[in-house]
């Protein structure tokens, strides 16, 4: 028989004189609760691979990956675009002498234009954008040295920029507006288009320079101090131009809603891009007629006003015009990946069933035949 001090805690082994034992003399146990949870006895569903789930994967995947990737490169191939270097890093190109700076060339900035012809019309609106090779947006302290809540219009911070601006925080002991190295090497060459008719006239193609920028950039995170009905040279009293600026920012445009802050050029060049080669928008050709192309097949000229210089660090400069479809740019990335992937997929389906039909019957038994 049992004894009548004998319990379940002592026959688990612990006894009240145990060190686990608390002053009331009940030991408690490290055992994890009787739960469905900490006694891992949760229902789990486990997929069996088997021939008959895995093969028509396979095949399911190349079926819809396939069109859908032709779908997405025909797409693509289908979008107009035309580039044309303008660096003049060469000595036969009409921007070589703007291209190698002041000192080259006495009247800055420097002016230069260049003929090119399209060989086949751009429907539809036309997308003008400026392309830089070399230029590395992406360097961690260049991304950093901004003032986000300068450029959202804190007048503290217009007064007061971030330290990460250094050494673009400050000038003549004045504080910059914007400050940081990314507003500092923006972008300000100015791109004019002219058609060439058949007798020789210049014809200027208008440019729209707003709607370029995305919207929560224009109206959420970038605001002028005191908004934008404000006399913004009074706003800006007291603070200093960027050091590679030719003019101060609230003069960067007459329109009042592109001016300063909400300037969208300056917005579409702070949005800093991932790769070292990459484009920006710049403008936008409107079509004006559904009879008529925006851009007529013929000759063209594209003048110039050279105001940055990239062969110090051996970048090179573009032009682009192009066209967009619903699936945006010029982008035959994403077709190929897809048809990539359902080619690849189809192709191990017909392996594994070919070795499915060849080996599949086989014993799979364990046992050693005699």
């Amino acid at each position: 028989m049992m004894a009548s001090g004998y319990s379940a805690k002592e026959e688990d082994g612990h006894h009240p004189g145990a060190s686990g034992a608390t002053g009331s003399g009940v030991a408690k146990s490290k055992k994890p609760d009787n739960t469905a949870f900490k006694q891992q006895r949760l229902p789990a569903w486990q997929p069996i691979l088997t021939a008959g789930t895995v093969l028509p994967a396979f095949f399911v995947i190349g079926l819809i990956f396939i069109p859908i990737g032709i779908g997405l490169y025909v797409t693509s191939n289908n979008i107009k675009e035309f580039e044309i270097d303008y660096t003049g890093a060469d000595m036969s190109s009409p921007c070589f002498n703007c291209s190698q700076g002041p000192s080259w060339n006495s009247t800055w900035p420097c002016h230069c234009s260049i003929a090119f012809t399209l060989d086949q019309p751009f429907e539809s609106n036309v997308f003008m954008y400026y392309g830089l090779s070399n230029f590395y947006q992406n360097h961690r302290r260049y991304v950093k040295s901004r003032d986000d809540s300068q450029l959202n219009g804190d007048k503290s911070s217009l007064r007061n920029p971030s330290k990460e601006c250094e050494p673009y925080r400050t000038s003549d002991n004045k504080p910059i507006a914007p400050c940081g190295a990314i507003a500092n090497s923006l972008f300000n060459d100015t791109l004019e288009l002219f058609y060439i008719d058949p007798n020789g006239t210049r014809t200027q193609i208008p440019l729209m320079k707003k709607g370029i920028a995305w919207w929560t950039d224009k109206h959420v995170k970038f605001r002028n101090p005191g908004g934008t009905n404000l006399n913004l040279s009074m706003v800006f009293q007291g603070t200093a131009k960027p050091v590679n600026w030719h003019e101060p920012v609230y003069e960067l445009d007459t329109d009042p809603e592109n001016n300063g802050f909400i300037n969208e050029d300056f917005i579409v060049w702070m949005r800093t891009a991932a790769l070292p080669t990459f484009r920006k928008l710049y403008r936008i050709i409107q079509k004006k007629s559904n009879m008529t192309p925006t851009l007529p097949r013929g000759n063209y000229t594209l003048d110039v006003t050279y105001n940055y210089p990239v062969l110090s660090f051996e970048g090179r400069k573009r032009m682009i015009l192009s066209t967009i479809s619903w699936m945006g740019g010029k982008n035959p990335f994403l077709g190929l990946a897809y048809i990539t992937v359902g080619s690849v997929c189809f192709f191990l389906g017909v392996v594994l069933l070919i070795i499915h039909h060849k080996y599949g019957n086989r014993n799979n038994s364990a046992d050693i035949p005699n």
